[in-house]
């Protein structure tokens, strides 16, 4: 059956609008026109009560009236695909039935490479910058003061970091890595070659957990107790073994006395990072309670804001987009740290609730360590999806 296009008169919305929607709860209805497999392996998500649904560009084009029926038409809809097309052909019928309908520019790979860069902290002695990346809920971190800057766990692409720091007037001077990521691959090594600002990782983190092959990368090696001036600012290494050997936490204190927690995947918000990415989840989990029960605890206050790497669901994110909140406050609704009473409640409870293995992390490492250097094509498919770094809530 061949079906003549309809004239495109649907106007598109930004994948950066859209983020905003998501973020005061406001989305319009989504309808994704993928095939399912492909929505099964990644689609939008946003906070609690955002309406998806998945009926697929061929089922509009096999049988339009039964489709469109299947559509409110109460909603304004937006319609999203891999790349673009598929989604205004179908944007455009259903505006021909009285639907108000739009499209998402770029498809969903548009949404997947959104960048969003938010202000954390903004005072005369310096800034925290947060560059995260919505779609993946990962996050990362710049520190700038006096005209140089720090950046802490950067994703694969360099160019948010390099505007933002280069809009404040800064250059770079240190890259960070709290730990050898499985869920993306770093920007770390790509902003040492750019800018030959030293990238720094633990020794323990330059060996693949699997391969046990050793990293081929340039690093400088992270050790705990350490410190870093970054201006105005110092920063205390914090050794935090248990998601991976070589996890750090990087602990900012400011000028005025104020502390900031880069936890990489040391604690998240809501949750903290799985023991298991390395293949060794029942070795590195007593590993992961010596961490959160007794090595990091004398370095908090309750003021202490906590800036994690990654978010399960945008309900941990705030209304303005960013991802954190202070100890005191995490302390009290971070229901996984309910579990640190014991040490064999705390081991029951993690080996009870980890998630499926995502057999590309193995992969990403390799990349990460500069075991194998992928592809364009390569690494989107690595890094495609929601990173699943934490227990299961």
């Amino acid at each position: 059956m061949t079906v003549a296009e309809p004239q495109t008169q649907t106007s598109a919305m930004t994948a950066s609008v859209l983020y905003d929607a998501l973020l005061h709860n406001t989305a319009p209805f989504i309808l994704d026109v993928r095939n399912p497999h492909d929505f099964a392996r990644w689609r939008i998500e946003g906070r609690a009560g955002l309406t998806i649904q998945n009926i697929p560009y061929y089922d509009f084009i096999e049988d339009e009236e039964g489709a469109i029926a299947r559509v409110p038409a109460e909603r304004e809809v937006l319609v999203v695909c891999a790349k673009e097309g598929s989604s205004q052909y179908v944007a455009d019928l259903l505006r021909a039935r009285g639907i108000e309908a739009r499209y998402l520019e770029g498809g969903i790979l548009s949404w997947g490479y959104l960048y969003d860069t938010r202000d954390i902290v903004s005072a005369s002695w310096g800034r925290i910058i947060q560059v995260a990346r919505p779609a993946r809920g990962d996050v990362s971190f710049i520190v700038i003061s006096d005209g140089v800057a720090a950046v802490i766990d950067p994703l694969r692409h360099t160019a948010p970091y390099l505007e933002a720091i280069a809009m404040h007037g800064a250059r770079l001077t240190h890259i960070f890595d709290t730990h050898v990521h499985a869920d993306h691959i770093s920007g770390g090594p790509a902003l040492n070659h750019e800018t030959g600002a030293p990238y720094y990782v633990h020794p323990y983190d330059a060996i693949h957990p699997i391969d046990m092959l050793p990293a081929t990368i340039a690093y400088t090696a992270l050790d705990d107790g350490q410190t870093y001036r970054v201006g105005q600012f110092e920063l205390r290494i914090i050794w935090y073994p248990g998601h991976t050997l070589g996890q750090v936490n990087i602990l900012a204190i400011a000028p005025d006395g104020s502390r900031y927690l880069f936890t990489g995947d040391g604690i998240f918000l809501r949750s903290f990072g799985r023991p298991d990415l390395g293949g060794k989840g029942e070795a590195w989990t007593p590993l992961l309670y010596e961490s959160m029960a007794r090595r990091l605890p004398p370095h908090l206050d309750d003021a202490t804001l906590i800036l994690p790497s990654h978010f399960s669901t945008l309900d941990e994110v705030d209304d303005v987009g960013r991802v954190t909140a202070p100890w005191g406050v995490v302390r009290q609704t971070n229901a996984s740290l309910t579990h640190l009473k014991s040490e064999d409640e705390f081991r029951s409870f993690v080996l009870g609730n980890l998630p499926e293995f995502p057999p590309q992390y193995v992969e990403i490492k390799r990349v990460n360590i500069g075991l194998r250097t992928p592809s364009e094509a390569d690494a989107e498919e690595l890094e495609l999806g929601k990173n699943v770094c934490a227990l299961a809530q």
